[in-house]
């Protein structure tokens, strides 16, 4: 597993880094003391795991994790202040590590990385024919992603919507958002993703796909304009 740490102070960025050698399979790539040089290096690098400071000049960490959004990376946060952790987990990080960070604690954050990454190889596949495998009533069933016009968040399952019908599976809209084509898809809600490709109209507050009303959180609207070259 490849690992950032990001933080402003150097004393914080030492102890994780020591902490982080004593957990097998895990390599720290590169250290940053700023967001802005951290997302650079991931434009360029995938990056499994950030260890992420929240309150830094020039972007916070949490800002930066909005600026991720759709990327396969585990972040856990790391802050001095409790504070901030409503709003981290919001965001679906693995963990939230109060400084002075412990070899307990830590090693706690690893096991919850180590299972995310594990979940990442079970209940949705995609193959290299842009096809998206699902397991529907007991039997896997290949769906074209094209076919795909938005998925939905339903408790412990995920409610893919197509053009031919709807599939209800078992799992986690993070999962399904790991699994989905970056380049075609987008979260806009914690209970919404969304095919940048079947958009039929954008308006305050939300999306129309298929004569569906999606609404956008704030937390990803700045991602969505982007994306989609919105001036």
């Amino acid at each position: 597993m490849k690992a950032l740490i990001v933080d402003d102070n150097e004393i914080a960025r030492t102890t994780l880094a020591h902490l982080a050698k004593q957990i097998p399979g895990l390599t720290i790539i590169s250290q940053y003391s700023n967001a802005i040089e951290a997302y650079h290096h991931l434009l360029k690098e995938q990056i499994d795991l950030i260890f992420l400071d929240i309150e830094m000049p020039e972007m916070t960490g949490i800002e930066l994790t909005r600026n991720l959004s759709g990327r396969d990376i585990i972040i856990v946060f790391t802050s001095s202040k409790p504070e901030y952790a409503l709003e981290a987990f919001e965001l679906n990080i693995a963990d939230y590590l109060l400084k002075p960070v412990t070899p307990a604690r830590f090693l706690q954050a690893m096991s919850k990385a180590q299972a995310i990454a594990e979940s990442r190889k079970e209940n949705i596949q995609v193959s290299k024919e842009e096809f998206l495998f699902v397991r529907d009533s007991n039997i896997t069933r290949r769906l074209k992603m094209d076919d795909i016009y938005y998925a939905e968040a339903m408790g412990d399952y995920v409610k893919f919507y197509t053009k031919e019908k709807n599939f209800v599976i078992h799992g986690t809209m993070k999962a399904a958002e790991e699994r989905l084509p970056k380049e075609d898809f987008i979260r806009v809600h914690r209970s919404y993703i969304i095919s940048l490709n079947k958009i039929d109209t954008l308006q305050d507050g939300g999306i129309m796909i298929n004569g569906k009303f999606i609404p956008i959180a704030d937390a990803y609207r700045k991602v969505l304009n982007t994306r989609m070259n919105v001036f």
